[in-house]
């Protein structure tokens, strides 16, 4: 429902923009972002990448599609604050079962409508992502000074380890599809239902693991490989799942990593990671496969990358043989893939899954399996070989 209340958002450097009371009302903070799809905002919510991110959506019209259980991502919508220019007065769709405001007042999300929301994204491409508050109802009524001092109290994106708060407390399982094939331990970093359904119907069994999981308790698993999330908060602070990685790949594990788990993989090959200036965020980022030439248009949420030579095969600086940049932005010329030579081990930057979004990266799941199955053949091939050699006693 579309309210005359008043609300405004606080960025950190001063600049205050007025506007209405949207979904919950109270205060909000975090970091300011802006999404620049034009489809999918109830996958955007719900996707925990966007955990303390007050997120803006750059399409100037929300909401009209509504809501519905099938299209969430996780549980809950995430985004610690939500802002949009024109909120739908109705929901114009068969499959709708609640309007977006009602989402978001059931999850106490705090947002505002009826800004310039091409203003703020200009600024925020102009001087970075930064933190940022929403204050409405009683807390509207705090002065300007009061409501900046409380936005620059909050916490930086950078140090933050945010897995504990969106990963898994349990460990469970998605049943493979069809022909079973194997199974995959997902680290749950802040995981997408679409990615576990995507590998299902690959014919994984899919063991969610908690972010606390220990290497010698995925071992106790015996999966086929290994596959981390996307997930938000920076990866310089998440270096217990770095070792974790790293442990498993010296025993020879296989491994894909999306997003988040681009950037771990990355530390683990002993390179470093770095925050961006206001992120990739939206389902229309354009992607260079280096290896086929190919350019995807690809589904992204991060604002953190890999700091990596582009160009030429280079040896992993923490000891994982040769290493190459598999893709790149072509926005920006970040580094958005790495393919190891000489271990089972690649990752992307983007979102495979791509809910919402295109889906030309879809066949990076299919590769996934395929790696998987190349190498339960070789380890097949190779048994059958030590059987068949002859014994000395056979040679006599």
């Amino acid at each position: 429902m579309i309210t005359t209340e008043p609300a405004v958002l606080v960025l950190e450097d001063g600049r205050r923009y007025e506007g209405r009371a949207y979904g919950a009302r109270g205060r909000t903070l975090g970091e300011a972002v802006f999404a620049t799809g034009m489809t999918g905002y109830q996958e955007t919510l719900t996707d925990p990448s966007y955990a303390g991110q007050i997120v803006m959506q750059t399409a100037p019209h929300i909401g009209n599609t509504g809501v519905n259980d099938t299209d969430k991502e996780s549980s809950k919508i995430w985004v610690a604050g939500y802002v949009v220019r024109d909120p739908s007065r109705v929901v114009s769709n068969f499959r709708a079962q609640r309007s977006l405001d009602d989402d978001l007042e059931s999850d106490g999300v705090v947002g505002i409508s009826g800004i310039d929301t091409r203003a703020v994204t200009r600024h925020l491409r102009s001087l970075g992502a930064m933190r940022a508050g929403i204050f409405s109802g009683a807390e509207y009524e705090l002065s300007a000074t009061d409501q900046l001092n409380a936005v620059r109290s909050g916490a930086e994106m950078a140090g933050q380890n945010l897995s504990t708060v969106v990963s898994t407390p349990e460990r469970y399982q998605v049943p493979a599809q069809g022909e079973r094939i194997g199974s995959v331990a997902v680290l749950d970093l802040g995981v997408k239902t679409s990615t576990l359904n995507y590998l299902a119907e690959r014919g994984f069994d899919v063991e969610v693991l908690p972010e606390s999981v220990t290497a010698d308790e995925v071992r106790e698993l015996a999966p086929d490989a290994l596959f981390y999330s996307n997930g938000p908060g920076d990866p310089e602070a998440s270096e217990t799942h770095v070792e974790l990685l790293q442990d498993l790949l010296r025993g020879g594990t296989p491994y894909f990593g999306i997003c988040f788990g681009n950037q771990l993989l990355g530390r683990a090959l002993g390179f470093g990671t770095y925050k961006l200036p206001f992120g990739h965020r939206g389902i229309n980022q354009p992607v260079l496969d280096k290896t086929t030439g190919r350019v995807e248009i690809t589904s992204q949420n991060h604002g953190f990358a890999v700091e990596a030579p582009r160009e030429g095969v280079i040896d992993s600086p923490a000891g994982f043989g040769r290493v190459e940049v598999s893709h790149v932005s072509l926005n920006d010329d970040v580094v958005e893939g790495i393919r190891c030579l000489d271990i089972d081990a690649f990752s992307v930057q983007y979102h495979p899954e791509a809910a919402a979004g295109p889906h030309d990266s879809m066949y990076l799941f299919d590769r996934f399996r395929d790696m998987i199955l190349a190498k339960k053949t070789a380890a097949l091939e190779a048994d059958a070989h030590f059987v068949e050699a002859p014994s000395e006693g056979d040679n006599q």
